[in-house]
Protein backbone atom coordinates (compact mmCIF):
# COMPACT_ATOMS: atom_id res chain seq x y z
CA UNK A 1 0.00 0.00 0.00
CA UNK A 2 1.43 3.25 -1.13
CA UNK A 3 1.85 5.78 2.04
CA UNK A 4 3.33 8.61 -0.28
CA UNK A 5 0.86 11.70 -0.59
CA UNK A 6 -0.72 10.80 3.37
CA UNK A 7 -1.02 13.21 6.18
CA UNK A 8 -0.08 12.56 9.83
CA UNK A 9 0.01 14.60 13.06
CA UNK A 10 2.53 13.30 15.27
CA UNK A 11 2.73 14.77 19.07
CA UNK A 12 6.04 14.91 20.70
CA UNK A 13 7.79 15.47 17.81
CA UNK A 14 10.50 17.60 18.76
CA UNK A 15 12.72 14.66 19.66
CA UNK A 16 13.06 11.33 20.20
CA UNK A 17 10.77 8.74 18.80
CA UNK A 18 8.39 11.41 17.66
CA UNK A 19 11.43 12.85 15.69
CA UNK A 20 12.70 9.78 14.42
CA UNK A 21 9.15 8.69 12.98
CA UNK A 22 8.54 12.62 11.58
CA UNK A 23 11.53 12.34 9.78
CA UNK A 24 10.75 8.66 8.04
CA UNK A 25 7.50 9.69 7.26
CA UNK A 26 8.62 12.78 6.00
CA UNK A 27 11.28 10.83 3.96
CA UNK A 28 8.24 8.40 2.24
CA UNK A 29 6.44 11.06 1.09
CA UNK A 30 4.44 12.19 3.92
CA UNK A 31 2.37 14.99 4.81
CA UNK A 32 3.39 15.82 8.58
CA UNK A 33 2.34 18.29 11.28
CA UNK A 34 5.07 18.21 14.07
CA UNK A 35 3.16 19.20 17.45
CA UNK A 36 4.93 19.32 20.51
CA UNK A 37 5.94 22.22 23.41
CA UNK A 38 9.22 23.30 22.59
CA UNK A 39 9.12 25.15 19.44
CA UNK A 40 12.80 25.70 18.48
CA UNK A 41 12.82 21.70 18.50
CA UNK A 42 10.22 21.33 15.93
CA UNK A 43 11.95 23.86 13.79
CA UNK A 44 14.95 21.63 13.53
CA UNK A 45 13.23 18.70 13.26
CA UNK A 46 11.63 20.34 10.02
CA UNK A 47 15.20 21.47 9.01
CA UNK A 48 16.44 18.50 9.06
CA UNK A 49 13.65 16.25 7.04
CA UNK A 50 15.61 18.40 3.45
CA UNK A 51 14.00 18.93 0.87
CA UNK A 52 10.43 17.72 0.09
CA UNK A 53 10.15 14.67 -2.08
CA UNK A 54 6.18 13.80 -2.63
CA UNK A 55 3.69 15.66 -5.01
CA UNK A 56 1.85 17.00 -2.68
CA UNK A 57 2.56 20.75 -1.89
CA UNK A 58 1.27 22.58 1.40
CA UNK A 59 2.33 26.48 3.04
CA UNK A 60 4.78 26.27 5.29
CA UNK A 61 3.38 27.49 8.32
CA UNK A 62 6.29 28.65 10.58
CA UNK A 63 9.60 30.09 9.31
CA UNK A 64 11.70 26.84 8.17
CA UNK A 65 9.01 24.43 7.95
CA UNK A 66 9.20 22.33 4.32
CA UNK A 67 6.31 22.25 2.11
CA UNK A 68 5.31 19.11 3.92
CA UNK A 69 6.28 19.42 7.27
CA UNK A 70 3.82 21.61 9.24
CA UNK A 71 5.33 23.22 12.85
CA UNK A 72 2.60 23.73 15.40
CA UNK A 73 3.32 24.43 19.06
CA UNK A 74 1.20 22.28 21.08
CA UNK A 75 0.30 21.52 24.69
CA UNK A 76 -1.91 18.34 24.50
CA UNK A 77 -3.19 19.34 27.65
CA UNK A 78 -5.16 22.52 26.47
CA UNK A 79 -7.84 21.47 24.08
CA UNK A 80 -8.42 24.85 22.44
CA UNK A 81 -4.18 24.17 21.63
CA UNK A 82 -5.48 20.66 20.35
CA UNK A 83 -8.34 22.11 18.04
CA UNK A 84 -5.76 24.48 16.97
CA UNK A 85 -3.33 21.68 15.68
CA UNK A 86 -5.86 19.86 13.80
CA UNK A 87 -7.62 22.74 12.33
CA UNK A 88 -3.86 24.04 10.95
CA UNK A 89 -3.23 20.61 9.52
CA UNK A 90 -6.53 20.02 7.98
CA UNK A 91 -6.20 23.90 6.53
CA UNK A 92 -2.59 23.09 5.19
CA UNK A 93 -2.61 19.37 3.91
CA UNK A 94 -6.96 18.46 3.57
CA UNK A 95 -7.39 15.28 5.51
CA UNK A 96 -5.87 13.19 7.92
CA UNK A 97 -4.55 9.90 7.41
CA UNK A 98 -2.27 8.51 10.93
CA UNK A 99 -2.57 10.26 14.20
CA UNK A 100 0.17 9.12 16.50
CA UNK A 101 0.03 9.99 19.87
CA UNK A 102 3.58 10.21 20.65
CA UNK A 103 3.80 12.37 23.78
CA UNK A 104 4.43 11.92 27.05
CA UNK A 105 5.95 12.27 30.40
CA UNK A 106 7.24 10.22 33.35
CA UNK A 107 7.55 11.37 37.20
CA UNK A 108 10.03 11.81 39.58
CA UNK A 109 10.99 8.33 40.77
CA UNK A 110 9.48 7.62 44.10
CA UNK A 111 7.86 5.35 46.95
CA UNK A 112 4.35 4.70 46.39
CA UNK A 113 3.38 6.66 49.60
CA UNK A 114 5.33 9.55 48.44
CA UNK A 115 4.10 10.61 45.34
CA UNK A 116 2.48 14.06 45.23
CA UNK A 117 -0.57 14.98 43.59
CA UNK A 118 0.86 17.52 41.46
CA UNK A 119 3.31 14.79 39.81
CA UNK A 120 0.68 12.38 39.67
CA UNK A 121 -1.84 14.67 37.59
CA UNK A 122 0.76 16.02 35.37
CA UNK A 123 1.47 12.41 34.23
CA UNK A 124 -2.31 11.52 33.95
CA UNK A 125 -2.70 14.88 31.80
CA UNK A 126 -0.25 14.53 29.68
CA UNK A 127 -0.16 10.76 29.05
CA UNK A 128 -3.74 9.94 29.26
CA UNK A 129 -6.08 13.26 29.12
CA UNK A 130 -3.75 13.88 26.06
CA UNK A 131 -4.26 10.97 24.47
CA UNK A 132 -7.91 11.51 24.17
CA UNK A 133 -8.49 14.95 23.53
CA UNK A 134 -6.28 13.93 20.64
CA UNK A 135 -7.77 10.65 18.96
CA UNK A 136 -11.22 12.68 20.02
CA UNK A 137 -10.39 15.05 17.47
CA UNK A 138 -8.68 12.83 15.14
CA UNK A 139 -11.90 10.70 15.05
CA UNK A 140 -14.25 13.51 14.18
CA UNK A 141 -12.19 14.15 11.12
CA UNK A 142 -11.33 10.64 10.00
CA UNK A 143 -15.66 10.12 10.32
CA UNK A 144 -16.42 12.69 8.00
CA UNK A 145 -13.91 13.21 5.74
CA UNK A 146 -13.96 11.57 1.82
CA UNK A 147 -12.48 8.85 1.99
CA UNK A 148 -13.67 7.83 4.88
CA UNK A 149 -11.28 6.41 7.80
CA UNK A 150 -7.81 6.73 8.73
CA UNK A 151 -5.52 4.91 11.89
CA UNK A 152 -4.70 6.27 15.17
CA UNK A 153 -1.54 4.86 17.06
CA UNK A 154 -0.94 5.26 20.86
CA UNK A 155 2.59 5.17 22.28
CA UNK A 156 2.07 2.86 25.01
CA UNK A 157 5.18 1.17 26.75
CA UNK A 158 5.82 -2.44 28.09
CA UNK A 159 4.99 -0.28 31.66
CA UNK A 160 1.47 -0.75 30.12
CA UNK A 161 2.18 -4.94 30.63
CA UNK A 162 5.05 -4.55 33.92
CA UNK A 163 5.94 -1.93 35.91
CA UNK A 164 8.95 -0.50 36.91
CA UNK A 165 9.70 0.42 40.66
CA UNK A 166 8.56 3.22 42.21
CA UNK A 167 6.75 4.84 38.89
CA UNK A 168 2.59 4.36 39.31
CA UNK A 169 1.77 7.02 37.56
CA UNK A 170 3.26 6.20 34.23
CA UNK A 171 2.53 2.82 35.02
CA UNK A 172 -1.10 3.61 35.43
CA UNK A 173 -1.62 5.79 32.71
CA UNK A 174 0.16 3.25 30.74
CA UNK A 175 -2.12 0.35 31.48
CA UNK A 176 -5.12 3.35 30.79
CA UNK A 177 -3.92 3.61 27.19
CA UNK A 178 -4.78 -0.12 26.71
CA UNK A 179 -8.27 0.25 27.57
CA UNK A 180 -8.28 3.85 25.24
CA UNK A 181 -6.82 2.05 22.98
CA UNK A 182 -9.43 -1.24 22.64
CA UNK A 183 -12.35 1.21 22.97
CA UNK A 184 -10.99 3.40 20.55
CA UNK A 185 -10.77 0.63 17.92
CA UNK A 186 -14.13 -0.65 19.06
CA UNK A 187 -15.95 2.15 18.04
CA UNK A 188 -14.23 3.49 14.85
CA UNK A 189 -15.20 -0.12 12.95
CA UNK A 190 -18.37 1.58 11.55
CA UNK A 191 -16.26 4.70 9.98
CA UNK A 192 -12.95 2.84 9.08
CA UNK A 193 -10.94 4.14 11.49
CA UNK A 194 -7.81 1.56 12.92
CA UNK A 195 -6.37 2.22 16.66
CA UNK A 196 -3.57 0.22 17.52
CA UNK A 197 -1.09 0.15 20.26
CA UNK A 198 2.36 0.28 20.43
CA UNK A 199 4.45 -0.92 23.57
CA UNK A 200 7.86 0.11 23.22
CA UNK A 201 10.97 -1.09 25.31
CA UNK A 202 14.41 0.87 25.83
CA UNK A 203 14.25 2.93 22.38
CA UNK A 204 17.50 4.96 22.57
CA UNK A 205 15.62 8.06 23.19
CA UNK A 206 16.72 11.35 25.52
CA UNK A 207 13.96 9.39 28.38
CA UNK A 208 16.35 6.90 28.59
CA UNK A 209 19.78 8.25 28.61
CA UNK A 210 19.73 7.21 32.57
CA UNK A 211 19.82 3.49 31.85
CA UNK A 212 23.62 3.91 30.53
CA UNK A 213 24.55 4.77 34.12
CA UNK A 214 22.12 1.62 35.52
CA UNK A 215 18.40 1.69 36.52
CA UNK A 216 16.50 0.33 39.33
CA UNK A 217 15.27 -3.50 39.27
CA UNK A 218 12.50 -5.15 40.84
CA UNK A 219 14.30 -7.22 43.08
CA UNK A 220 16.61 -3.92 44.30
CA UNK A 221 19.46 -4.25 42.33
CA UNK A 222 20.90 -1.60 39.72
CA UNK A 223 21.58 -2.39 36.44
CA UNK A 224 22.61 -1.26 33.40
CA UNK A 225 20.33 -1.79 30.88
CA UNK A 226 20.71 -2.58 27.10
CA UNK A 227 18.47 -0.36 24.60
CA UNK A 228 18.02 -0.31 20.57
CA UNK A 229 18.18 2.45 17.99
CA UNK A 230 14.57 4.09 17.70
CA UNK A 231 14.80 4.18 13.88
CA UNK A 232 13.91 0.18 14.65
CA UNK A 233 10.66 2.01 15.98
CA UNK A 234 10.04 4.63 13.51
CA UNK A 235 10.20 1.28 11.30
CA UNK A 236 7.73 -0.35 13.33
CA UNK A 237 5.31 3.02 13.28
CA UNK A 238 5.60 3.20 9.16
CA UNK A 239 4.79 -0.80 8.73
CA UNK A 240 1.47 -0.58 10.70
CA UNK A 241 0.31 2.39 8.68
CA UNK A 242 1.03 1.18 5.03
CA UNK A 243 -1.45 -1.70 5.78
CA UNK A 244 -4.96 -1.38 4.21
CA UNK A 245 -7.89 0.01 6.86
CA UNK A 246 -9.30 -3.73 6.67
CA UNK A 247 -6.58 -4.43 9.03
CA UNK A 248 -5.58 -3.36 11.97
CA UNK A 249 -2.39 -4.46 14.49
CA UNK A 250 -3.83 -3.78 17.49
CA UNK A 251 -1.28 -4.32 19.83
CA UNK A 252 2.82 -4.54 18.79
CA UNK A 253 5.53 -4.85 21.25
CA UNK A 254 8.92 -3.57 19.93
CA UNK A 255 12.01 -3.61 21.97
CA UNK A 256 15.69 -4.54 22.73
CA UNK A 257 16.49 -8.04 22.33
CA UNK A 258 19.01 -8.02 25.15
CA UNK A 259 16.63 -6.02 28.11
CA UNK A 260 15.31 -7.78 30.81
CA UNK A 261 12.17 -7.98 30.27
CA UNK A 262 11.28 -11.72 28.90
CA UNK A 263 11.80 -14.62 31.51
CA UNK A 264 13.24 -14.54 34.95
CA UNK A 265 16.20 -12.77 36.58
Amino acid sequence: MTTSGRVAIITGASSGIGKRTALLLLAEGYAVALAGRRLDRLHQTAAESGPPLGPREAPAAEPGAGERALVVQTDVTDPAAVDALFDRTIEAFGRLDLLFNNAGRGAPRANFDEITYEDWKSVVDVNLTGVFLCSQRAFRIMKNQTPQGGRIINNGSISAHTPRPNSAPYTSTKHAITGLTKSTSLDGRAYNICCGQIDIGNAATEMTERMRSGIQQANGTTMVEPNMDSDGVAQTILYMDSLPLDTNVLTLTVMANQMPYVGRG
